[in-house]
């Protein structure tokens, strides 16, 4: 049974990581974000290539598989920086990225159904705004889980991973805010296009208050986490992240999968050349 060892007389790990725990969920991730990808390419659903990336962001590797890997291999080798970084970053980073699909989403159902004057925030500046705000998160937390791993810095480190989750806390809160108005103000006064069967609109909008749902929780969770300190009940234990956030990001990937929002896709884009023909016309 490995024990815990020290880097440079600093412990990285409260715990022996679960190797396999952490082969489980590489497993899992590996098989979601591999249907994700064939869906995207198969129906040409592009928005949702960050969906895929994140997938492979949250455990070490492009962003969700490479993070688990990581984990993985730490098992025996809770001594080595390479692996601690690498899991701590990817897992912090990953879910970001869903974030990032789910509020391109919204827009697209948006111009789908011309509900564009519903809108709390105007179209074309809705995704920018959130998507924004997310790579500002992004970078943050990126930047500041790198700080984490020297022992100087690891106070300050500890400081941005805080304030880049509480800025992805507002930006997903606001975001469900600005969906429930949306949807309010659509069931006020429906559009022509809102009754399309084409788009199943209502469909994917619950689909995205599940998933932000589940992303919220998890973004509280690791506000509370870091906030809680390396002394705090989370980071001491292993199986808080496992519960609350890869088991939470899993289900987002499988929730997404059997909803995927390719009829968003394909609906705006045909509306789009429609007009584009009859623009042409006129």
């Amino acid at each position: 049974m490995p024990e815990l060892q020290t880097y440079k007389g600093y412990y990285l790990w409260h715990y022996v990581p679960s190797k396999a725990a952490a082969v489980i969920f590489l497993l899992l991730f590996l098989a979601a974000t591999a249907y994700h990808s064939w869906k995207i390419w198969k129906l040409k659903t592009y928005l949702c290539i960050c969906f895929a990336i994140g997938g492979f962001c949250i455990l070490t590797i492009p962003v969700e598989f490479v993070g688990y890997c990581a984990r993985a291999s730490a098992y025996d080798k809770t001594g080595r920086m390479m692996p601690f970084c690498i899991q701590n970053v990817f897992i912090l980073l990953g879910p970001a990225l869903f974030a990032a699909s789910i509020y391109m989403v919204l827009g697209r159902i948006i111009v789908g159904v011309k509900g564009e004057r519903f809108s709390l925030i105007p179209v074309r500046l809705l995704t920018k705004l959130f998507v924004t705000g997310d790579i500002l998160s992004f970078l943050i937390q990126g930047g500041a889980a790198g700080m984490m791993i020297s022992s100087d810095l690891a106070s300050m480190g500890n400081k941005l991973v805080i304030f880049g989750l509480i800025v992805q806390v507002v930006f997903l809160g606001f975001f469900i805010v600005a969906m429930v108005i949306f949807q309010v103000r659509m069931h006020r006064n429906p559009t022509p296009e809102a009754f399309s069967e084409d788009l199943q609109w209502k469909s994917h909008l619950k689909t995205l208050y599940l998933v932000s749902l589940l992303i919220m929780i998890r973004f509280l969770f690791r506000v509370a986490e870091y906030i809680m300190g390396n002394d705090g009940y989370l980071l001491q234990q292993e199986w808080p992240t496992y519960i609350f956030d890869a088991t939470l990001m899993c289900m987002v990937m499988v929730i997404f999968g059997v909803r995927f929002p390719s009829d968003v896709h394909a609906y705006s884009r045909h509306e789009r050349v429609k007009m584009n023909e009859m623009g042409g016309r006129v």
